[in-house]
């Protein structure tokens, strides 16, 4: 008796969340979180629930500008070291995104290890943009290259961290921050006061401020004042903003 094939695994993209526009103007693909090896498929349940309220916020606030937001299917839940599957499959995601839409600008929005995902693949032609939640980045090792940063150049980049995040160290992000900034001004990073890893805490200022960046990259929107500013501010000013509380309540443009 044959043998049979081992089927093999493919990212997808979830369906448009909300009601998809009819001529698509910008893209936003919604990375979910993962762990750092694992060989198991992740479920599409879970890895929705986790970007879910941002999909939801972005995809009102773009509604007008004919928005279409996806979540991510990774093929795998880990990383998987040198593999960087998640990140592999956010670079599809953003050339299944020209092959639907054509050439609209694209955001890459990702959580926790969907945030490093996102970092990694922006150097598709299609990303215009990067929003990294709490982004999951790996230790610094003297006898390993550093996390990259290259492919960051002529995107604007933004980083949002709890600084009590207890599962990835906010220190790593504004250490890859600080490199980006380097080569690219268009890099900011706003710190959230006590907050941890889900940034549950401050999560309306968090979904508000995604949103202003978002709609401003990829729209043209004009950015908050606390967004101009974290961006033209020099290092370590601009990377270590801090998001105030009630931030997108009375936003002054």
């Amino acid at each position: 008796m044959a043998q049979q094939a081992t089927p093999v695994r493919t990212a997808r993209l979830g369906r448009a969340l909300g009601p998809e526009p009819t001529a698509v103007s910008g893209v936003v693909l919604l990375l979910p979180g993962g762990d750092e090896v694992s060989s198991r498929r992740p479920s599409p349940m879970m890895a929705a629930a986790s970007v879910r309220a941002l999909g939801r916020r972005l995809t009102r606030a773009g509604r007008e500008q004919s928005l279409a937001a996806h979540v991510v299917h990774y093929r795998y839940r880990g990383w998987n070291g040198s593999e960087a599957h998640l990140a592999r499959d956010a670079a599809w995601a953003a050339e299944e995104t020209v092959r639907r839409y054509g050439d609209v600008p694209v955001c890459l929005a990702g959580v926790g290890m969907g945030g490093r995902a996102a970092l990694r693949a922006a150097g598709h032609d299609a990303v215009n943009s990067v929003l990294a939640l709490a982004p999951w980045l790996p230790d610094e090792d003297v006898a390993a290259p550093p996390e990259p940063v290259k492919q960051l150049a002529g995107r604007q980049v933004l980083i949002v961290h709890g600084t009590n995040d207890a599962r990835s160290d906010p220190e790593l992000s504004f250490r890859l921050a600080a490199r980006a900034k380097k080569a690219n001004r268009e890099v900011c990073r706003f710190e959230v006061h006590a907050d941890g890893h889900g940034l549950s805490q401050y999560r309306d200022e968090v979904l508000a401020l995604s949103e202003d960046f978002v709609m401003g990259a990829l729209f043209g929107r004009a950015f908050s004042r606390p967004v101009q500013d974290a961006l033209a501010a020099p290092p370590p000013l601009g990377l270590r903003m801090p998001l105030a509380a009630g931030f997108g309540r009375s936003l002054r443009r």
